[in-house]
This record gives structure tokens, sequence and C-alpha cells, in this order.
């Protein structure tokens, strides 16, 4: 089941109201739930259509559009997942988020830049390590 270990107090966050967080959490939890329940369609309103992914492999950059961890959603199917937000700062319409997270067995840093769409906050970037 998707959780969040710890609330985003002023030591993880900065510059950030309670309202930013609660919608930054949204778009987190609803990358998170996708891989609970193994549907990208579930994770897809919480990223801007042309998101993107980057990571390294064997030393190199790689940066992929979005679709990319989509097809990881749907391929690996239902699995446990968590995640626990690290730091936070919020400037208005933007926002850096970095979150310890957990898919299956494997552990992650992730990186996130958002930008406030309307009402909802959507990820623009996902950039993650395997721990």
């Amino acid at each position: 089941m998707s959780t969040i270990e710890n609330t985003c107090d002023s030591t993880k966050c900065c510059n950030a109201t309670a309202e930013e967080i609660a919608g930054i959490r949204k778009a987190l939890d609803l990358y998170c739930e996708a891989s609970v329940k193994g549907n990208s369609k579930i994770a897809e309103p919480a990223f801007a259509p042309t998101a993107t992914i980057s990571y390294v492999e064997n030393g190199k950059l790689v940066s992929v559009p979005i679709k990319a961890l989509f097809d990881y959603y749907d391929q690996t199917g239902v699995q446990p997942a968590s995640y626990k937000i690290t730091s936070c700062d919020v400037a208005t319409d933007i926002a850096i988020v970095s979150i310890d997270s957990k898919f299956g067995e494997t552990c992650f840093a992730d990186m996130f830049t958002l930008v406030k769409d309307g009402e909802d906050w959507k990820i623009i970037s996902k950039v993650y390590r395997v721990k």
C-alpha cells in the first residue's frame, strides 16, 4: 500500500504551506499507488504529458519520456510501494522534492521537479538512482 512515512516539517520543507505540501503529496501518492495497483493509468494525472525520467546506466546518462515509467508499472504488475519525503523546496508554483522510495524490494533515491498547473501539481521530471 502507498504510504507516507513522515510529515513535511520545517526541517524537511522550505517555504512550503500545508496546502502546497498536500498538493505535492497528491501527485506523489498517485506515483506510488500506480505501483501498488500495477496500473500506469493511476500515475498519468500526476505527470505532465512531456515529463521525463532520467538515470545513469553503466556510467551514461539516460533520459527518456515518462512513458518508460508507465511501461514499468504495467510490466511489473502489483507490488508494494512506499515513500518518505526527505526534502522539499517550494517557490510559489514550482517545487523540487526528494524522496526515499521502495518499490517491491528495491530502494530508490528520487528527485522530482513539479510545476503547479491550475490547482494541481504536475511532475515534469523524475531523476532517480537505485540505493
